[in-house]
């Protein structure tokens, strides 16, 4: 087979096979730093290009249509964009340990802008979909001293926003900005004026970029709390395209549908260095990305056109592909199917296994573990709902802590606990001290937040989440500034947000109050306060529940498992609603499950056995797209 990438300096023309255990032991007989060809994002990007500078690197499509006449960037122009980027920064006083945050949707310049901050300094690629005080803060927490990012362009908000905060930013030394007609300003530069003019066959700060030198500031812990900044080294992100291009053994030359945004790490590292490392070719389905209706409806035109070996993407298009018509599209080219972010339903992994032909490999990890940990191996057997093994030279342990967060002791075999993680992808921690108190359960392991178990053959199975965090269609949100939201009613006692099961977005925020003695509240009201006080649309409740009283624990904290087993009831009882209305008898309870972490019992009254097949048939059509698992009791 023609050699994939450069990034490996002994796997040579063949790739080695994963089949087990054994195999990964004997791969990682030869150290990790031994291998390694690369020791930045930067000469992983050089050495990409290597394979065959003509071909395409970026083909752009502005309307997410297989018709569209791409943008066509070759790897050669590509590298040599991200050189004259760095060179810009660079000339703009930005050394390497000075920030570059951007703003931007999925534009080419968005990659040059990206990894040519990695080459000069550290790069902060920022979500443009927050409203301006929550871009402000992470702007500043980060210590940003140039921003990159779209000029004035209809339909867009962007500009204004950043002219709505870039006097809140200290550092700030100047504003380079893509698009949009010729601005004077002090302060503001024009991309397009200034990009030629930077020499593109080499750094001129003459920078050499070590393994151990930041690289990027990412974002997490939710959008809506205290800006939580990840710390990347140019090592853990290089780790990470070389074990997605290990495992699930790129060529040079290959196409991926491309429309994750890239202030996520599965769009930025798992999907863009990975490809770029490996000489393969982004197809960027518009500016917009995935959230471009185009993208889904044309889906399977796209893949027939642009050959893709591999679909990958959020839980929430996988499902949502299920519903596209392929007609006379050709999707022979498919050979995996990869999702990650948030948890894909067994019902619609299923399903895509079986419309496609082709292998779901679930993938799990985090902004701390520079994305992909573990992932359904391709050569091994697949078990539906596991997220799999970690990749090479990586570890997941389950292990016990206590209410501070102190290692207790190692988990046994489908005892479940939390998962920590270590190895070449796991960051040394948050840009603010204050966030690395409980971050790392032992030198080295990473606190995932998640509860989970390991199987008898190494398979990782997540049962839950051991954090509050809710995560809707692969989206964080942090529900403690909404609770304080409702704590600010004079008539809450307490209030409680949790993850409300979702068949297409995984989890949606639901909100539990208990009032004040004797307080009362207008039909509307907390709904509208909360609203009118929440900046992130996302994060506001989709419901309120009262309750009286709020399940407590024995020292007085709330107890959410309880209130996400009872939104999970109601959940799975109005989806099992036509059911009860057609005379069936039928109950549900959600609770603890010592395997599953919580399981969803659906008891039905007096139905003879020769018609049992046909009702758990229309209960499980109605609960597979659940994460939650169920099972039938007939009573």
């Amino acid at each position: 087979m023609p050699r994939a990438h450069l990034l490996d300096r002994f796997i040579g023309e063949q790739y080695p096979t994963f089949a087990g255990a054994a195999d990964i032991d004997a791969f990682e007989a030869v150290p990790y730093a031994e291998r390694i060809a690369a020791a930045s994002t930067f000469e992983a990007i050089r050495l990409g290009a290597a394979n065959n500078p003509d071909a395409p690197a970026i083909r752009f499509l502005p309307n997410a249509d297989p018709a569209d006449t791409p943008v066509e960037i070759s790897h050669g122009q590509f590298i040599a964009r991200v050189t004259q980027t760095a060179n810009l920064f660079h000339s703009l006083g930005v050394g390497p340990g000075d920030v570059v945050s951007f703003l931007l949707p999925l534009l080419p310049q968005s990659f040059f802008v990206l990894f040519g901050a990695e080459a000069t300094g550290i790069a902060n690629p920022v979500n443009p979909l927050l409203e301006p005080h929550q871009i402000a803060e992470i702007l500043e927490a980060a210590g940003t001293r140039v921003l990159v990012t779209l000029g004035p362009t209809p339909g867009s908000d962007i500009w204004e926003k950043v002219m709505k905060v870039r006097g809140e930013l200290k550092h700030l030394k100047a504003i380079v900005r893509i698009g949009g007609p010729a601005d004077e300003t002090p302060g503001i530069l024009r991309y397009e004026a200034l990009i030629d003019r930077q020499p593109a066959d080499r750094l001129v700060s003459g920078r050499q970029i070590g393994a151990g030198d930041v690289a990027a500031y990412f974002h997490t812990g939710g959008t809506t709390g205290t800006p939580k900044l990840v710390r990347h080294t140019h090592a853990n992100q290089v780790y990470q395209a070389w074990a997605c291009n290990l495992v699930l053994k790129s060529a040079a030359g290959r196409h991926l549908l491309y429309g994750m945004p890239l202030f996520h790490v599965g769009g930025s590292l798992s999907q863009a260095l990975s490809a770029l490392a490996g000489g393969n070719c982004l197809v960027v389905l518009s500016p917009a990305g995935w959230r471009n209706p185009n993208a889904l409806k044309n889906l399977w035109q796209l893949v027939d056109r642009f050959r893709p070996e591999m679909l990958s993407s959020v839980p929430t298009i996988l499902a949502a592909s299920l519903s596209v018509p392929a007609g006379s599209a050709d999707r022979s080219s498919l050979k995996y199917c990869a999702g990650g972010g948030s948890a894909i339903p067994v019902a619609v992994a299923g399903a895509l296994a079986r419309e496609l032909g082709t292998p779901v490999i679930e993938v799990y990890g985090m902004t701390e573990t520079s994305s992909v940990h573990t992932l359904s191996y391709p050569e091994r057997p697949i078990r539906l709902g596991s997220v799999g093994h970690p990749v090479p030279y990586s570890r997941v342990r389950i292990v016990r802590i206590d209410a501070d967060g102190r290692y207790l002791g190692d988990c046994a075999v489908n005892e479940i606990g939390v998962v920590a993680m270590a190895g070449p992808g796991v960051f040394d921690g948050y840009l603010n001290e204050i966030h690395n108190r409980g971050a790392f359960v032992e030198p080295g392991w990473v606190n995932s937040g998640d509860l989970g178990r390991l199987d008898e053959d190494g398979y990782l199975w997540i049962t839950g989440r051991a954090k509050d965090l809710i995560i809707r269609g692969g989206h964080n949100i942090d529900p403690t500034p909404i609770e304080d939201v409702f704590f600010q009613h004079p008539a809450v006692g307490l209030a409680a947000l949790v993850g409300q099961p979702d068949a297409y977005a995984g989890e949606l925020p639901l909100a539990y109050v208990q009032l004040k003695p004797g307080a009362t509240v207008a039909a509307g009201e907390l709904e509208q306060w909360v609203r009118e006080r929440t900046p992130e649309r996302a994060a506001v409740p989709v419901a309120i529940v009262l309750i009286d009283p709020m399940p407590l624990t024995g020292v007085g904290k709330v107890f959410k498992p309880q209130l996400r087993w009872d939104a999970a009831r109601r959940v799975f009882t109005q989806a099992l609603a036509a059911l009860a209305e057609q005379g069936l008898g039928v109950a549900v309870d959600v609770g603890a499950h010592g395997t599953h972490g919580s399981l969803a019992t659906v008891t039905v009254r007096e139905v003879a056995p020769a018609a049992r097949e046909a009702v758990a048939a229309a209960i499980r059509e109605r609960l597979d797209p659940f994460v939650i698992r169920h099972e039938i009791v007939w009573s």
